[in-house]
């Protein structure tokens, strides 16, 4: 996998974030905080989802102003 500074960012349009839900998608935000993210659900002004901290994935949500950049991971292929 390529390293983080060598992928496309895609945090200009932050309702393109849409395109993310039910993928990984790694974010940046204004605070300079930075982690893993699996987006179930865009709002009017947040992103719902699921972070990684304390070892286990807890619900969590994201002002969309608070969002500098994101990264979706690919597609998952299904079977059918």
């Amino acid at each position: 996998m390529q390293n983080m500074e060598q992928m496309p960012h895609y945090g200009q349009n932050p309702r393109g974030i849409q395109n993310c839900i039910y993928r990984f998608t790694y974010m940046w935000l204004r605070n300079n905080d930075n982690f893993w993210f699996y987006l179930t659900a865009v709002g009017e002004s947040r992103v719902y989802g699921f972070r990684f901290f304390g070892g286990r994935w807890n619900q969590y949500s994201i002002a969309l102003n608070d969002i500098v950049n994101y990264h979706c991971s690919p597609p998952t292929p299904t079977l059918y």
